[in-house]
């Protein structure tokens, strides 16, 4: 498996990282494998989710639309 090496990190973020691993019971190399792979993960869903956006935006372009605020306030008359 490749390795990753990160110099020069801030004391404070190895301090902090130091006490999320504790509080999950982990290792700080777990913790790290854990960080590291759930932030890969949420930029490959937000790559997603702007592809949909952008797609709606493009469906959904020259349409007049209801503000947000108008509909949560008749919402809360109901």
């Amino acid at each position: 498996m490749p390795e990753v090496l990160v110099r020069d990190l801030d004391p404070l973020v190895i301090r902090r990282l130091k006490t999320l691993a504790r509080e999950h019971q982990r290792s700080l190399q777990a913790e790290l494998k854990t960080v590291l792979e759930r932030e890969a993960e949420s930029a490959v869903s937000m790559a997603e989710f702007r592809k949909e956006a952008a797609r709606l935006r493009r469906r959904l372009a020259g349409r007049r639309h209801t503000d947000s605020a108008t509909l949560q306030a008749a919402g809360r008359r109901r």
